[in-house]
């Protein structure tokens, strides 16, 4: 089955029982590289996600880098038949025919999930001018795969808003879900701009959202009541950056714009042990995961970069103290304080990389 199917009977604000877990998987930058990523890799997919994602290479990267997502992907459907992966396009810098001919190649191959993004311009000139009738947006690159999806499955088209809905279909294991991106961290014209979009995108045949990074649970809270209030039902995934690397935190602030909050400085610049910062950096983790959760995200998608021990530390936390409705335990979303027996048991394992 799709990714789509794990989301059917969502309703935004509304507490999931059974949350989902996923998580973003990276490709090696090198073919050097390619045992480690893939220890790695099988250290995660060792715990049960519900499914996985690849990102995939952006516009203007070599295509060995793209060569090395789609290399990711299959590899992860062969070894793991039964987990989903789901495949990130962008259309920027590609013509129709590039996308026509990618996405077809992927659904012969087994791939029945992606997520349509627009990317960056190669290099990330401004100036840069994309080849003629090629798509420029997200939502111009969702019809295009529920068209190509309607030709090479029929039955799995589903009756919803282009050919969308999971529960309708056919044939179901032949539904192709469609995920767009989602930008908490806005306000103003820009979220607005945003929530018009994400409705758009919708309408053009979107299952469901995975959020970039952000802080604040209240961000993604006011998204999906923003999104509601236009009448759109779509399912928003929030992604979760483990926050114990203050290094790739600045990185994401460089390239998001998205400033890194003064109490997760602060974490970084009072604290001196390793143990008790492994404690902080934790415990706001599992905090911002905790308030999502308690604002009725149906899961989340965890933001790996192929280092598995923080994310580890994070789900087993998260699994022993009943936060994914996974078991019976008595501790509730609305307290995130983190034993220190738990994190004595990640110290213990932790890897020289884990900083």
């Amino acid at each position: 089955m799709s990714t789509a199917h794990l989301y059917i009977g969502y309703r935004p604000g509304v507490r999931s029982d059974t949350p989902t877990v996923s998580f973003e998987l990276y490709p090696p930058r090198s073919p050097s590289r390619g045992s480690g990523v893939w220890a790695g890799i099988g250290r995660l997919i060792d715990t049960a996600p519900d499914y996985v994602s690849v990102t995939y290479g952006a516009a203007g990267k070599s295509t060995d880098t793209r060569d090395r997502s789609v290399q990711v992907l299959l590899n992860v459907l062969d070894r793991h038949r039964d987990l989903p992966a789901v495949a990130h396009l962008t259309c920027l810098g590609s013509t129709r025919e590039e996308l026509t001919l990618l996405v077809r190649l992927l659904l012969r191959a087994g791939i029945r999930d992606f997520l349509a993004l627009r990317g960056d311009p190669p290099g990330g000139d401004p100036h840069y001018q994309p080849p003629a009738g090629g798509p420029t947006r997200a939502v111009e690159l969702v019809r295009l795969i529920r068209e190509i999806a309607a030709e090479e499955l029929p039955l799995g088209v589903g009756r919803g808003y282009n050919g969308a809905g999971a529960a309708s279909a056919a044939r179901p294991e032949d539904y192709v879900s469609i995920a767009v991106a989602a930008y908490p961290a806005t306000g103003g014209q820009a979220r607005a701009n945003d929530i018009a979009a994400l409705a758009e995108k919708e309408q053009a045949g979107a299952d469901y959202a995975i959020t970039q990074v952000f802080y604040s649970p209240e961000e993604y809270a006011s998204m999906v009541r923003e999104l509601s209030m236009v009448g759109s039902r779509l399912p928003i995934v929030p992604g979760i950056m483990p926050l114990h690397d203050l290094k790739r935190l600045r990185t994401m602030e460089k390239l998001a714009g998205i400033p890194v909050p003064k109490h997760i400085e602060r974490i970084f610049s009072q604290t001196t042990s390793p143990e008790r910062l492994v404690r902080d950096t934790l415990s706001a983790t599992v905090e911002l995961i905790g308030g999502v959760l308690d604002a009725g995200a149906p899961g989340i998608h965890l933001y790996t970069f192929n280092r598995p021990r923080p994310t580890l530390d994070i789900l087993e936390y998260l699994r022993a103290s009943g936060y994914l409705g996974r078991n019976t335990g008595v501790r509730t979303p609305s307290d995130p304080h983190v034993d220190t027996e738990l994190v004595s048991l990640a110290l213990r394992r932790m890897t020289p990389s884990y900083y």
